[in-house]
């Protein structure tokens, strides 16, 4: 059957024609990509889509939302749109549906996707377990979680909030970055770090050391300099978040009890080269007593293009296979 798929996060959501059988996702159309701040709600996003399509839409809709799915009133983390699941039907005129936390929905692509659209980032070059629990995260305006357990019978997906674990600093410029932050927050979480927006507070760390005066600006400039390498307080901030991505996904496989990990988010896949020599490795397995156990993990980055569309066709295919 044919479905509505939406991945929808603190920046923007993206819509596609998803076509689904047997539980599990059979194609994927052509993604259409809107800003969040363009449209008032879900709605008006969706009727939106519809115009730029130019055809009728299917009745059956997969929508993956960065914010956990509790009640009836779901209001996304990083973005002010608010979802009524119960309206669904009469709003969007899809009478069938899937609603899932946004990470949940790239757990169920982890699941579903071949081993060609995984690369290896560390640990032994083999496929993910078929049995056991893989940790997902990854960093974009927030910074994702889930788990999957895999075995004999498939797969479940357990969306979490792990993002929000409290951050650890490992060394003298992390207790530094932490100290800074809490000018700022009550708590500060692994998220304030390991997300797009968290290189402002290490770049300004980074040049306060320096003794540097910096203009203020924002993430995505930042980003842009760090990865072209323009900037070389940028590219030692972009540095330093890898090295903390590094240690909060070893932390979070730890919690899990994981036997593979995945890297996600859009952040991770343009930061895939910068992973592989900044030490997040050395930081993933560095924990004291578990190290050789950390050493023994698979970690790997998704590099389907929209997992989280994907992700969210195949929750709809898993739940509503007959």
């Amino acid at each position: 059957m044919e479905l509505v798929s939406v991945d929808i996060g603190g920046t923007h959501a993206r819509f596609a024609i998803a076509e689904v059988e047997g539980g599990r996702v059979v194609s994927l159309g052509e993604p259409i990509t809107l800003n969040t701040s363009d449209h008032a709600s879900l709605q008006t996003a969706w009727q939106a889509f519809e115009r730029k399509l130019d055809r009728p839409i299917p009745s059956a809709a997969a929508i993956a939302v960065a914010s956990p799915i509790t009640g009836d009133v779901i209001r996304l983390t990083n973005n002010p749109w608010v979802i009524r699941p119960s309206l669904i039907p009469e709003r969007l005129g899809a009478a069938t549906f899937t609603i899932i936390n946004d990470f949940g929905a790239i757990g169920h692509a982890v699941a579903q996707l071949p081993p060609e659209h995984f690369d290896h980032l560390c640990g032994p070059d083999i496929t993910l377990p078929d049995k056991g629990v893989t940790t997902v995260c990854g960093p974009g305006t927030g910074l994702g979680v889930a788990q999957v357990f895999r075995h004999g019978n498939g797969y479940h997906v357990l969306p979490t909030e792990g993002g929000h674990i409290n951050y650890a600093p490992l060394d003298g410029i992390e207790d530094a970055l932490l100290k800074r932050l809490r000018g700022t927050f009550t708590r500060v979480s692994a998220e304030r770090i390991c997300a797009g927006p968290g290189i402002v507070a290490i770049y300004e760390l980074l040049a306060e050391m320096e003794g540097r005066h910096v203009p203020s600006r924002d993430d995505k400039v930042i980003w842009t300099e760090a990865l072209e390498g323009t900037d070389s307080i940028a590219l030692a901030a972009l540095d330093r978040f890898c090295l903390a991505l590094g240690a909060t996904a070893g932390d979070l496989a730890l919690a899990h009890g994981a036997n593979g990990v995945v890297i996600a988010g859009g952040l991770g896949l343009r930061i895939k080269d910068k992973l592989i020599r900044s030490g997040f490795d050395q930081r993933f397995v560095a924990k004291g007593r578990f190290q050789s156990m950390m050493a023994n993990i698979p970690v790997k980055l998704i590099t389907h293009p929209q997992p989280g569309l994907f992700g969210a066709a195949a929750a709809f295919a898993q739940e509503h296979t007959a």
